[in-house]
């Protein structure tokens, strides 16, 4: 088999030639995997690129900008407001997993203990216990 250098793979092919060939499979993979995720790279760029050159994207870095600006003004709205009552939801949520876990091993003891059967009656053992001289 000889390998004609010149000619150069997309990914695309790089990565099938990779999965059909055992021997030289992981290096085509791997480099198939890489150059698939630079054109997707690439690609995502452009499409930014874009956007924010059709005013779109710019829009919103700008209305980003602005709620950045406005945000210490916010906190200390935030801080001279009086607090809401606390929410005691968490404190309930532990309690009745608490409650579920208790009842779950209360469970599991009964029904252990149910499926506990006596042991049978020991058997006659099969050797002389007290051997004759």
């Amino acid at each position: 088999m000889t390998a004609n250098v010149d000619t150069r793979l997309a990914p695309r092919q790089r990565l099938a030639r990779g999965l059909k060939y055992s021997t030289v499979g992981p290096v085509d993979v791997t480099r198939g995997v890489v150059g698939i995720s630079a054109n997707t790279v690439t690609a995502a760029a452009a499409g930014l690129r874009k956007r924010y050159e059709s005013g779109k994207l710019r829009r919103q870095l700008a209305a980003a900008a602005q709620a950045v600006a406005a945000l210490p003004e916010v906190l200390q709205e935030a801080a001279a407001a009086p607090e809401p009552k606390r929410r005691r939801r968490p404190l309930v949520l532990a309690g009745v997993a608490a409650a579920v876990l208790a009842g779950g091993a209360v469970v599991f003891s009964i029904v252990r203990r149910s499926a506990r059967h006596e042991a049978p009656t020991p058997l006659a053992p099969s050797v002389e216990v007290n051997p004759k001289p």
